[in-house]
């Protein structure tokens, strides 16, 4: 009998031999409906399976082999339990129900099986996981009298982990804590744990912090190995080394940064030439120098690839030794450094450029704010350089945006926190002249390094490279932003992907002393694709640029550091470490990038929570920043904090979302709320763990 069924089992798969089937889809075939049978069937499963006849995928279905209809990709979980797998081959996103994501976590690299393709969208089954994007998450323990369950703070981490209680390293129930998954047999709906560290109880700024960053899948901690590795460098510059580089300690250098910075990435230098031309360095860290190829702390550095900035503390990318201390352009210090020289003109023309290794010596620090007063009159160090600096970066931006580039003003909330680590005041920081001063060199190192080692050359093949690209905008999004601003009386042209960018330019620019202005910017940055790495080179749509890369900050951002290792390797004639690994390197540190944005994100609303706490029942006049299915976004006036109005508590009628005018509309009515409608709210509730303000609507 057995004998017998097993051929009548391999030819279905031999008719079928792209198909994805289950157990029960195969004894639907072959018509068995007897339980004892139907066993049969399935141990006749197993058995092809051991002598490599079949594959048996993940969520109980068995293949002969990879069907076509099968993709590899990464997944991305909602909090309902779906999710989207994002792959190379197809051009949408694969939507995955939630009965079919099987054993994945979010972030995991998955092979998906498509079982039904549509116009708008195709759908498919994880068939197996390939690679977990991580093993430990953050959670709250939830004790059983037998066994334990971990229940992670994101709702999208996908499940609950069980935890024998022996593993559970004294948890107690209510606690935070953080836990590494070991196993996950195909028989369990849940994986199985164990408690790597007891965080301590809820609340505590500390044990949210690390939540937020291990929920991300970032490690706050530095591995021992990688400890140990930046130990043994030393703040002393070899050397031998020194003479090997070009030497600019005895040219003026400055920095300019953040009042709060403690990495220095780059250097400015200033120095007047014969011909009444200035020579200007753009001197950056030389991370590369430090850290090699294939050491641990260059494998950690990929694994995280960006520093996190999060409200109260900085998660570097490397150990502070490097990161503070040792690659630092610290004041006053000899420091190795990797530079990109233009001799220009006070007109900002470009004459001749060099690129290589130096070493620089920094006479003196500022912070944007000291610059600033510069700018504005003040007297101080090098004011003859910064202004003249200030007049050449001006010219710059200017011409950058006359050929194209997006005019976004940078505005950041930060707080102020008292000797507790509590939020005692928010601040806007907005852009002003020094900070743009400092980004328009930057960019004009990071687009004249990507035409150095990129733009295609007679006789050779291209480098293998790291761009940073900006895709232009889609219509579709462009569209919805026109909608938007046309609640407040305002039009876009947006026929072609330049005009759009003029028009939103010359729109900004009407309304920068308007209420709406950041609301209007805000929702136009959102419209805009994402940038992300690539070795593809589209061109960079909000710079205008068509060359570009990331140079300038190898302290935190591990691109900066590859992009040092090629350009070197092209000054000395080297062969190029880098191949079709290069890829990659770029899809991971582009997915790490969106993370560290999360989670500096996540943090920022924490704080927000904890600001107005003390402030529960009392009212504040706020602008209308969002709207949904669920309800309205309101940020308020005073403290620029937003929390949520959820539809069904919109008082005076039953509310509904307009999805085609964009607006939330009343049934009988027809009272609107539109984005930008100022309406006065008061703080209902305050959930710091969920980062959530509940708001209710005062009306009169």
């Amino acid at each position: 009998m057995k004998h017998s069924l097993t051929h009548v089992v391999r030819k279905v798969f031999d008719k079928n031999p792209e198909s994805v089937l289950s157990h029960k889809q195969v004894c639907a075939l072959i018509d068995v409906r007897e339980n004892a049978l139907r066993k049969l069937v399935y141990d006749i499963l197993e058995d092809l399976v051991k002598q490599n006849l079949l594959q048996r995928a993940s969520h109980g279905v068995y293949t002969k082999g990879i069907s076509r209809s099968s993709v590899e990709g990464n997944i991305e979980l909602t909090a309902r339990g779906a999710g989207f797998v994002i792959t190379d081959d197809e051009q949408a996103d694969i939507y995955i129900a939630p009965q079919n994501v099987g054993q994945a976590l979010n972030g995991d690299r998955v092979r998906v099986h498509i079982f039904k393709r549509g116009q708008s969208r195709n759908e498919g089954e994880v068939i197996d996981v390939l690679n977990r994007e991580r093993t430990q998450f953050v959670g709250t323990i939830e004790m059983h009298e037998k066994f334990a369950f971990l229940v992670p703070d994101n709702a999208k981490a996908g499940t609950d982990i069980y935890i024998a209680k022996e593993k559970l390293k004294g948890a107690k129930q209510g606690d935070k804590a953080l836990v590494k998954i070991t196993v996950w047999p195909k028989s369990s709906k849940n994986p199985y744990g164990e408690v790597v560290e007891v965080l301590g109880k809820p609340g505590s700024n500390d044990v949210e912090m690390i939540s937020i960053l291990c929920n991300q899948g970032i490690d706050y901690k530095f591995p021992q190995e990688v400890l140990a590795e930046a130990e043994v460098i030393g703040l002393d510059l070899d050397p031998e080394e020194v003479k090997t580089r070009r030497d600019f300690r005895n040219i003026t250098t400055f920095t300019i940064d953040p009042v709060d910075a403690r990495d220095f990435d780059d250097a400015l230098s200033f120095k007047r030439l014969e011909n009444g031309h200035i020579e200007i360095g753009v001197h950056i860290a030389d991370v590369s120098y430090y850290v090699r190829p294939g050491s641990e702390m260059d494998k950690e550095a990929l694994k995280r690839s960006n520093s996190v900035y999060l409200v109260d503390r900085v998660v570097p990318m490397l150990p502070e030794q490097l990161s503070n201390m040792a690659c630092s352009l610290r004041p006053n210090e000899d420091k190795f450094s990797f530079s990109a020289v233009f001799e220009m003109d006070e007109n900002g023309k470009v004459y001749n450029q060099w690129f290589g290794k130096t070493v620089i010596h920094s006479d003196r620090r500022f912070s944007y704010e000291q610059a600033q007063e510069i700018i504005e009159g003040k007297e101080g160090d090098y004011k003859e350089e910064i202004l003249i600096l200030d007049k050449i970066a001006k010219i710059l931006r200017k011409a950058r945006l006359k050929h194209g580039a997006l005019s976004i003003e940078s505005e950041e909330m930060r707080f102020k926190l008292d000797e507790t680590g509590h939020p005692s005041e928010v601040i806007i920081k907005t852009s002003k002249d020094a900070h743009k001063l400092i980004e328009e060199f930057m960019l004009l190192a990071n687009k004249k390094v990507a035409m150095f080692v990129a733009e295609p050359k007679k006789g050779r093949d291209p480098v293998p490279f790291v761009f940073r690209v900006h895709d232009k905008p889609d219509v579709a999004k462009i569209a919805l932003f026109n909608v938007f601003i046309d609640k407040f009386g305002y039009k876009l042209d947006f026929t072609t992907p330049d005009q759009i960018a003029g028009s939103i330019n010359r729109l900004l620019d009407d309304i920068r002393l308007k209420n709406e202005y950041s609301l209007i910017q805000t929702m136009a940055i959102r419209s805009m694709a994402k940038a992300t790495y690539e070795t593809t080179n589209i061109g960079h749509y909000g710079l205008a640029f068509d060359f570009y890369t990331h140079f300038t900050s190898p302290i935190r951002r591990y691109a900066d550091l590859v992009v040092h290792r090629i350009l070197q390797e092209e000054l000395t004639h080297k062969k190029h470490r880098y191949g079709k690994e290069l890829d990659d390197v770029c899809k991971r540190i582009s997915r790490m990038e969106r993370k560290a944005v999360e989670a500096e994100r996540e943090s920022t609303k924490y704080f927000q929570t904890l600001f107005v706490q003390d402030h529960i029942g009392e009212e504040f006049t706020g602008t209308v920043s969002g709207i949904a299915e669920f309800g309205l976004f309101v940020k308020m006036d005073e403290n620029y904090c937003e929390g949520m109005v959820p539809m069904n508590d919109i008082p005076g009628d039953r509310f509904y979302f307009d999805a085609e005018k964009y607006r939330i509309i009343g049934g009988k009515t027809k009272k609107e709320y539109n984005f930008g409608d100022k309406v006065r709210v008061r703080i209902y509730e305050v959930h710091p763990r969920k980062r959530q303000i509940d708001l209710e609507l005062v009306v009169d």
